[in-house]
């Protein structure tokens, strides 16, 4: 049981209610779930003017139809090998597993990019999952690995489009020893792999290696034959790779690719990106960095390399930048088609953001098929960033509509489906997830298309206000920085959009300014992303020292335990006294640790107190999973002295753990009764208990995961399982892979009922339901209320809705009756001001009217404006304000047709109004409301807004 890795799925179960969450679309559920250029592209080869680089690419390509090869375009680009090397992306990943594959290493699929890991927020490196290993916490399963690896990096997200090898999303091949070869075997067989497989000319290869790194030098030299020249020692910041301050760490050693072999070898510089790429990091980790920076050999010396399959393709590919290669150009070509545009003509500004699109919708395709759905949180903030700046990307690039006629429709799930044809070599499941992932985009972009609206709303406010600022101070109007980082980063309005807008306004953008919350913004990315730390505080030492703990809660409630570790605020003691909160590390425990949704235990830990031998107590409050399988019981000493060592008897409240296994397995029903019947109006409930009652008993078994697929179990949506996994079945039912704990028998749920459903984020619902004792809890609860509201109202329970509802009925016409009142009142109130309008103008035809109107509520403000502006006549303009309760204010514009002629709007003009009022509006150009919530400001702002309707009206009408 030690070895083997739970799954869990997104089920959680609470001891008084069920919770799971599920995708707001029918059968598309999460219950649980990328010769020379300058005459190959010349007009005079493609006479029609339109080119596009699939169609000149081609001509590069070996035409036979029998093989995808490039032929070579010259012996000085290839050296003199003349062997036909097959360069799709997909068969550069093939050859590459395969390389290491006869070399003894096993082939492992790619973990997900929602990593097991809480140090880090997404995968972003091959070695990621192989961090326990790394650590010596979990036992190799292997001595040397491969893998294809889909990573996720933001630090950079800049950068994307503007350079030839920045991506959000990439794939990293790798090759790893866990303390079996060293440096001498990742070096040879990188530089095998680089000139014999990929067949690249030894004589445009270069090596970087730690300054210090004598034995990797000589390797290279000695040994591969490298010339000395083509070696560079680079310093710490370059070659030496750290997972943290402290932790597992060692020199690393890269081969560059030179694309430029003729400017010679003196004073060269392997970060000059025009001429080099590093294609292959070889990281040795030999070292364990302490705390006080020096440096211990590692009693096990790992490999850890990366390959980056773009970089790799363009080199071999021979195209200019990775997104000319067959991995990302496809995606390009549809955005191309969508924009209108050709990407061989364009300029290098058009170029970026179709790249931008290529890059980002690799990268969101594959983050919601592996379960990360737009949010404002975590990593469904990055999704949703993704989005939001592949969408605006493609407005700047004018796509409209999705192409297929509706211009009202999102363009994303149109290039998303591009994406998806060339995701079967890399993720064979993203395919079968396509109609959630191309759902998910459309909802997101369509709501995000309001939300740039709202954008616009907003900058024509700013402006507004920038104007008028300036026009006091007599200063020449600009947008402050902030302002226009406020509608980059939280609207996703491009600055260039901003930009142009202002211009047409008369003003400019404080672009320093706007750089510098840029680059803050940047910075806290990169502290966030740039690093796989491999400890924890003393995560490290407390997994180095700590075995797994042994789960016997499957069988039993209670078991006596050896204290392995005792934590006092993430620090290891070895004594904790009575009052202290304390984290206790048991060598065995029935207690659940919280996962797959289910919460931990509660219970207490019983020992011997000292000479009287009376018993002293730990109250845990809650388990939680730590370092792969090591249980940290969180609690407080309730009475004695707690030590590292003592023996413990551990016991679960039992009430506690059937209210979770109850839920949990009513979560599993539910689960089933869903994908039996999806609907609006469909009743669940009804199917779960009769489950419930056909008392079925459980089965539970473990076996190898392809078997339990073949089988026919459930594996959750966006979960990760290892090759052995816990299969839970009710027979006839359902059948999940499962790491909680269940009742025996699904009579002991005793009744299921569902007591809410409703939306928490795009495209995703949530179920609440009661099962076993909540649910006779929640029963006999309702039954009260509905008892005392049947006294209240003096009627039957069966009367109760009609009742109910003849009583709203009434509350609305007597409301209504009000409302009708308020208008007529706030009229005649307009009907006494109306005499105190003034005319303006040279022939003082237009008539202005500002007042407050006191208490009057917003509806009724507004019918007292509407009545005067037919009252005065056209043109009028009439600007009232009242406060209708503390701290509000409401305020209302109303223009004639002839004051709008003469260039002012409501909408516009009561805007800066308000935020005299600490508030904001807007609406018509001939009619507007605003409110506030600085009452003591409505005289001045009402006799600002008297003051400029004069200065403008007299203005605009001489």
């Amino acid at each position: 049981m030690k070895s083997l890795k739970l799954p869990h799925s997104l089920h959680r179960s609470h001891g008084g209610k069920t919770l799971i969450p599920f995708p707001n679309r029918k059968l598309a559920l999460s219950t649980g779930l990328f010769t020379r250029t300058i005459t190959l592209f010349s007009p005079s080869i493609f006479p029609s003017g339109h080119c596009d680089l699939k169609e000149a690419r081609r001509m590069q390509f070996s035409m036979s139809s029998t093989s995808a090869s490039i032929q070579p375009m010259s012996e000085e680009l290839m050296g003199d090998t003349s062997k036909d090397l097959p360069v799709s992306g997909d068969s550069i990943r093939r050859r590459f597993l395969g390389f290491y594959a006869s070399r003894g290493h096993k082939v492992l699929p790619s973990a997900s990019l929602v990593p097991d890991d809480p140090t880090v927020l997404l995968t972003i490196a091959g070695m990621l999952q192989f961090k326990p290993v790394f650590l010596g916490k979990v036992p190799r399963e292997v001595p040397r690995a491969t893998t294809a690896q889909r990573c996720i990096r933001t630090n950079d997200v800049e950068n994307v489009g503007r350079t030839a090898r920045h991506h959000t999303f990439f794939e990293m091949l790798g090759n790893f020893s866990f303390g079996d070869y060293f440096k001498k075997e990742a070096i040879k067989w990188a530089w095998e792999l680089s000139t014999i497989e990929f067949g690249l000319p030894a004589n445009r290869l270069w090596i970087s290696v730690y300054e210090n790194d004598d034995e990797a030098f000589e390797i290279w030299h000695d040994e591969v034959g490298v010339p000395t020249e083509r070696i560079k020692r680079m310093g710490e910041d370059d070659n030496f790779w750290t997972s943290g301050v402290t932790g597992p760490c060692g020199p690393c050693s890269e081969i560059y690719y030179d694309f430029h072999p003729e400017r010679g070898i003196l004073d060269t510089d392997l970060g000059d990106d025009t001429r080099f790429i590093e294609f292959y990091n070889l990281v040795f980790m030999q070292y364990n960095k302490k705390e006080d920076g020096s440096l211990e050999p590692l009693k096990q010396r790992n490999i850890d390399t990366g390959l980056g399959l773009e970089r790799v393709a363009r080199i071999l590919q021979k195209v200019s930048s990775n997104y000319e290669t067959d991995l990302i150009y496809p995606i390009i070509e549809k955005t191309s088609e969508l924009a209108n545009v050709s990407y061989v003509l364009a300029d290098d500004h058009i170029k970026m953001n179709l790249k931008i699109i290529g890059d980002h919708l690799r990268a969101i395709v594959y983050l919601i098929s592996d379960g990360v759905f737009p949010s404002n949180i975590g990593r469904g903030y990055v999704v949703r960033r993704l989005i939001r700046r592949a969408v605006r990307t493609g407005r700047l690039l004018g796509i409209k509509g999705d192409g297929r006629g509706n211009l009202e429709g999102a363009f994303l799930p149109v290039i998303a489906e591009k994406v998806i044809e060339l995701s079967t070599h890399i993720d064979v499941d993203v395919k079968d997830r396509s109609p959630r992932i191309l759902e998910e985009l459309k909802r997101e972009e369509l709501r995000f298309v309001q939300t740039l609206e709202r954008g616009e709303k907003l900058l024509d406010e700013m402006l507004v206000d920038a104007l008028s600022r300036a026009k006091e101070n007599g200063t020449a109007p600009c947008l402050s920085g902030k302002d226009a980082f406020l509608l980059y980063d939280t609207y996703g309005f491009p600055v260039e959009i901003t930009k142009e807008v202002a211009e047409e306004r008369g003003a400019s953008i404080d672009m320093n300014g706007f750089n510098i919350e840029m680059e803050n913004q940047r910075r806290q990315s990169q502290a966030a992303h740039s690093a796989v730390k491999l400890e924890v505080g003393n995560g490290a030492d407390l997994a180095e020292n700590v075995a797994d703990t042994e789960f016997l809660g499957y069988n039993s409630l209670y078991a006596k335990a050896v204290v392995e570790s005792l934590l006092v605020n993430g620090s290891p003691v070895i004594q904790v006294s009575e009052g202290s909160d304390v984290e206790v590390l048991l060598n065995k425990t029935p207690f659940y640790a919280e996962s797959g949704g289910q919460i931990g235990d509660n219970g207490f830990l019983y020992f011997n107190d000292g000479e009287n031998l009376q018993k002293a107590v730990v109250e845990i409050k809650d388990v939680q999973k730590s370092f792969g399988n090591i249980y940290v019981h969180k609690g407080t000493i309730r009475e004695g002295v707690l030590e590292v060592g003592r023996e413990v008897e551990a016991a679960v409240d039992p009430k506690l753990r059937q209210r979770a296994e109850v839920h949990h397995t009513a979560t599993h029903l539910l689960q089933a009764a869903l994908k039996k019947v999806v609907g609006q109006e469909t009743s669940q409930a009804g199917l779960v208990n009769s489950w419930i009652g056909a008392a079925t008993i459980l089965q539970t078994k473990v076996m190898l995961l392809a078997d339990a697929k073949k089988a026919g179990a459930i594996a959750m949506f966006g979960e990760k399982y290892g090759e052995q996994v816990r299969v839970v079945e009710v027979p006839g039912v359902s059948m999940e892979l499962c790491g909680g704990t269940h009742v025996s028998n699904t009579s002991e749920i005793r009744g299921f009922k569902i007591i809410s459903e409703q939306g928490i984020a795009s495209g995703i619902r949530r179920i609440e339901a009661v099962a076993g004792e909540a649910f006779i809890e929640y029963v006999n609860a309702r039954d009260y209320h509905m008892k005392n509201l049947c006294s209240t109202l003096k009627v039957k329970a069966e009367d109760v809705t009609t009742r109910v509802e003849n009583l709203l009925e009434e509350l609305r016409m007597a409301r209504n009756e009000v409302s009708t009142l308020r208008a007529k009142a706030a009229e005649y109130k307009a009907s006494i001001i109306a005499s105190n309008a003034f005319p303006v103008g040279a022939s003082n035809k237009i008539r202005v009217l500002v007042e407050c109107m006191d208490d009057t509520d917003a509806d009724s403000l507004r019918s007292a404006a509407e009545y005067l502006v037919d009252a005065l006549q056209d043109p009028a303009a009439v600007v009232l304000g009242s406060c209708p309760g503390e701290g509000k204010v409401s305020l209302v514009a109303a223009f004639t047709p002839g004051v709008v002629d003469l260039g002012i709007q409501a909408g516009k003009f009561i805007g800066p109004i308000a935020k005299l009022c600490g508030g904001g509006g807007g609406g018509r150009p001939n009619f507007a409301q605003a409110g506030g919530r600085k009452a003591e400001n409505l005289s001045s702002a009402l006799e600002k807004a008297r003051s400029e309707l004069v200065t403008i009206l007299t203005e605009k009408a001489s």
